[in-house]
């Protein structure tokens, strides 16, 4: 498959480092040419410095026999005019939009504007991608990373051990037998830095950071397993009152629970205009690192802190304190992944990285098969894959045990109609069946072999 990636920051270096490791033929364009030298020298790609909206840029980067382009430059203008003449000058067949500023998705999301006006085949909003994420977050507050599958029916949890666990140090084939009615698999361990695939004679270790696959259903039941209890959330205190800030406290406020929020914002203008976009929420003006703000805002009774600014640094330190102020629970939103270390030794609980969220969201759309979803674990170290399997997928018509899957590889859960299995090595996959896999990142392109890939996008 052809590509090109219009965009060399981080989201448009990670699509690229993805698609060039599953030997696409990908061509990155940006008017940096700093950046695009570091993506030429580091990923199997070609280059271009220029403007990717101007049609002899996207001539020199092979646009006339391109599959797919993928706008993902920090201008919305410039991507919208990118497809759109990737679209008229050069009908390449699938184009991919990274949109932020809401009244273009307000009126892009209107079929009769993006059929007859908009060339745009998927719009990804990394706003709303975000919001979504947070969401989630503030719904399993014990867990310090969560997605969902299988339309709701399946949630992935990240979650650390604590020291008072109850299953450290046991093999995790023994808790397969101490709790025979869990539908949960742990697919993932991070120690010391480490993430991989464990075996089913692995133990986990105090510290160690887990992700576990299961049954939404189970979910309560899986944390109280494994020594984590449930805080129900009624008031929620949001730092930052931008596009996702305000975008969490609309949500918020249209929930049938009721929850209390309460928003704080630096600058003035765009406090205004959050407080006039909110109907119940309380906006307060000023800076979420100042104590005196913060206990006007009742931190000491809140039940999260939800610190979402543009900043990465303010939004840490707001979390710190907040913690600091005796808030039980504190959310950052972190866009550089080399900090993410430091969430456990700042005592923050759960983070979300807007780049993951948004580059699960664009290789949801560009994966080959049958791939519904794709969520992207750590600094693109694996992935967590949701697939349906066809008629000619080598896994079709297989038991577990007899399927070849790479050392990175395991199975969380399968889908039968409407029914949740938890695999086992006499579990049978059939054509049709909705599988998620974890898949450590080298191992991706032979899961996708494996799902039977079919070039198959349009």
């Amino acid at each position: 498959m052809k590509v090109i990636i219009c965009g060399a920051g981080q989201v448009g270096w990670q699509i690229a480092r993805h698609l060039a490791s599953e030997q696409n033929d990908v061509t990155v364009v940006d008017n940096n040419a700093d950046l695009v030298r570091r993506a030429t020298d580091t990923l199997d790609v070609q280059g271009i410095a220029g403007f990717a909206s101007y049609p002899d840029i996207l001539d020199r980067a092979g646009a006339r026999d391109a599959d797919m382009i993928i706008a993902a430059t920090h201008s919305d203008e410039v991507n919208m005019v990118t497809c759109q003449v990737a679209h008229s000058v050069f009908a390449i067949p699938r184009k991919i939009a990274r949109l932020r500023a809401q009244s273009y998705l307000t009126a892009i999301y209107s079929d009769l504007y993006r059929r007859d006006h908009m060339p745009i085949d998927v719009v990804i909003s990394p706003e709303k991608e975000v919001a979504e994420a947070a969401l989630q977050r503030l719904a399993a507050p014990a867990a310090f990373d969560t997605e969902s599958f299988f339309e709701g029916q399946a949630t992935l949890m990240g979650i650390t051990i604590d020291p008072d666990c109850p299953v450290t140090n046991t093999p995790l084939r023994q808790l397969t037998d101490l709790f025979s009615t869990l539908r949960a698999v742990v697919v993932g361990i991070r120690r010391k830095g480490r993430l991989f695939a464990p075996e089913a004679g692995d133990q986990i270790f105090e510290g160690d950071d887990c992700y576990i696959f299961t049954d939404s259903r189970d979910v309560s039941r899986t944390l109280e397993i494994f020594g984590k209890t449930q805080r129900k959330q009624e008031r929620i205190l949001i730092i930052g009152g931008g596009n996702v800030g305000l975008a969490v406290a609309r949500a918020l406020e249209g929930r049938e629970d009721r929850i209390r929020a309460k928003v704080i914002e630096k600058n003035r203008r765009c406090a205004e205009l959050a407080a006039d976009a909110l109907e119940r929420t309380i906006v307060l003006n000023g800076d979420g690192l100042d104590v005196a703000l913060l206990d006007e805002a009742n931190i000491k009774k809140a039940d999260a802190v939800l610190c979402v600014t543009d900043d990465d640094k303010t939004n840490l330190l707001t979390a710190v304190r907040a913690k600091g102020q005796g808030c039980p629970m504190t959310i950052a939103l972190i866009n550089d992944p080399t900090l993410i270390p430091l969430m456990s030794q700042l005592e923050i609980d759960a983070y979300i990285n807007p780049r993951a969220t948004t580059v699960s969201s664009i290789l949801r759309h560009i994966r080959h098969g049958r791939v519904r979803a794709v969520y992207s674990i750590g600094d693109a170290e694996a992935e967590l894959l949701e697939a349906q399997v066809l008629s000619t997928s080598p896994i079709s018509g297989q038991r577990l045990r007899d399927v070849d899957f790479p050392e990175g590889v395991l199975v969380g859960g399968v889908m039968k109609g409407e029914t949740f299995v938890k695999p086992t090595g006499s579990t049978r996959i059939d054509e049709g069946d909705v599988i998620a896999i974890f898949a450590m990142a080298a191992d991706v392109p032979e899961v996708e072999r494996l799902l039977q890939v079919s070039i198959d996008f349009f």
